[in-house]
């Protein structure tokens, strides 16, 4: 056994309110020079949706994450030969378009325009040209849409649903949308490290952290087209990859990351996972209905008295280990059952994990008998837990989501879910719980205790609940052996020396 220690990000979706505060903390504390514009390591996108940069699910154009054929497992972007022939051009890159070209208003037009009887205006021009152009896209450009049939029709999560179920998905008095946050997923298996030609990518060993060496980086951008996720971002200006650092500085100083901290919501937890690093290739090498399982599989239960001991011998601090055992992101994916990896498909062993979010009822479902003349039916209550397919956001679309399309998990999911939520009401609203609302909790297979501890840890945290962060001690990381001018370039924050374009 082979202990791991890993920073991990939990999102509930259900508290999600879509209010992109993450994304404009992220951006003003680290995406703020000169060809950084476009890049938001943090953003909300509307879902059914294309997201941003636009269609970055869609592998069989970006060629992102890893293959499992044949017992083996290897890069969907290319082989090694392959990637010499792609070094200079590389057809599986998202251009600029797919992301939005950034621009700035010129606004000195306001204070210089000559005298007329129109009203002058700041006209747009690109931040990379200089030149006026007209907007026509932008991070969170489909903000809302979710029934739009430009946007929402085009998610490649609606595959597989029947088309009377996307039909009723765009109909007006039935539109249904959510909010996916994402930020770098912090990969166990990371493509993006296994696709750099020159190296300058790594997995930090004290927690996690994928980082880039901006000395190493040579700008040749394998690294945005095997990331799955689209996470990894070209600077043009500096000619150099970034990306998401987990707000490391801040974590070391017992801070949560910016986006985190910053949530309205209070929908993101974070804590510590150990992990076996000895199971992460047979977790990544399982058909796709066991991958949630097997990833599960791979994380280690910090009370086994095994893996305390394996921990200890390899010198990981008590704070950790304390760190682990109180960790909400653990409650949530192990304990509980109720988190999940987005796109587990991918194979890189994603360690950032999604509550799926509930969704209205259908008020009438085509063909089926299944009918709420009054929203405040309590049998209603019941039957939806057995009909979850009366709910407005398909089962199959959370399914291609998080779980590569195996249904069984996320109904098992959605129903402990609903299962505390209607709990909890006959709680608060009616004062007692009948029998009927205890079979209901044994058949979502979880009992009142931990249904109030869930009640509980989702909707009264404190932040020293939401966010348990352990000690680090610097002089006992790996760095701490390299030169501190070299570790300052490799940290992911900055370089030696200003890079110029071509070296």
């Amino acid at each position: 056994m082979n202990i791991g220690t890993q920073m991990s990000m939990l999102f509930h979706l259900d508290k999600c309110i879509g209010c992109h505060t993450c994304s404009v903390a992220c951006k003003n504390l680290w995406t703020d020079r000169k060809g950084a514009e476009y890049m938001w390591w943090n953003n909300v996108e509307t879902r059914p949706g294309t997201g941003y940069p636009t269609l970055w699910e869609d592998q069989q154009h970006f060629n992102g994450g890893w293959s499992y054929q044949d017992g083996k497992l290897s890069l969907r972007l290319h082989s090694r030969p392959e990637g010499l022939l792609k070094i200079f051009f590389n057809p599986s890159l998202p251009t600029l378009d797919d992301y939005y070209e950034p621009f700035t208003f010129r606004y000195q037009d306001l204070f210089t325009a000559p005298q007329g009887d129109d009203q002058p205006t700041a006209i747009p021009i690109s931040m990379i040209t200089g030149e006026p152009m007209e907007i026509n896209n932008g991070p969170n450009w489909d903000d809302d849409l979710g029934g739009s049939t430009v946007y929402a029709r085009n998610d490649p999560n609606l595959e597989g649903i029947p088309e009377e179920v996307r039909q009723q998905l765009e109909s007006l008095e039935r539109v249904v949308f959510n909010y996916l946050p994402r930020i770098c997923n912090h990969c166990l298996n990371p493509a993006c490290v296994a696709a750099c030609p020159s190296g300058a990518i790594y997995k930090r060993a004290e927690d996690g952290v994928v980082l880039v060496n901006e000395n190493k980086c040579r700008g040749w951008r394998m690294c945005v087209a095997a990331c799955p996720y689209k996470k990894v971002y070209y600077n043009w200006s500096t000619g150099k990859s970034e990306k998401c650092i987990l707000c490391f500085p801040r974590l070391e100083t017992g801070q949560a990351p910016a986006c985190a901290h910053s949530c309205v919501g209070r929908i993101r937890y974070m804590g510590v996972l150990l992990y076996d690093t000895d199971r992460i290739p047979q977790a990544a090498m399982v058909p796709d209905d066991h991958l949630v399982e097997a990833h599960k599989e791979a994380i280690l239960d910090p009370f086994d008295p095994e893996v305390i001991a394996a921990a200890r011998a390899q010198g990981l601090d008590e704070n950790w280990i304390a760190a682990a055992q109180a960790s909400p992101v653990y409650q949530f994916l192990k304990v509980w059952g109720l988190a999940l990896p987005l796109h587990p498909e991918y194979r890189t062993m994603a360690m950032m994990y999604y509550i799926p979010p509930l969704s209205p009822l259908v008020s009438v479902i085509e063909n089926d008998l299944f009918r709420l003349d009054q929203a405040a039916n309590p049998a209603a209550d019941f039957e939806l837990l057995e009909r979850l397919d009366a709910a407005r956001l398909p089962v199959k679309y959370l399914a291609n989501l998080f779980t590569a399309g195996n249904e069984e998990i996320i109904r098992s999911v959605l129903k402990k879910m609903l299962a505390v939520r209607l709990y909890m009401r006959r709680i608060s609203v009616e004062g007692e719980v009948d029998e009927a609302s205890l079979s209901m909790l044994q058949q979502a297979r979880t009992n009142p205790q931990e249904a109030e501890a869930i009640y509980r840890l989702t909707t009264q945290p404190t932040i020293d609940e939401r966010f348990v962060l352990p000690l680090y001690h610097r002089e006992m990381a790996l760095e701490a052996n390299m030169d501190p001018l070299q570790h300052k370039g490799e940290t992911g924050l900055g370089y030696l020396q200003a890079p110029r374009r071509g070296e």
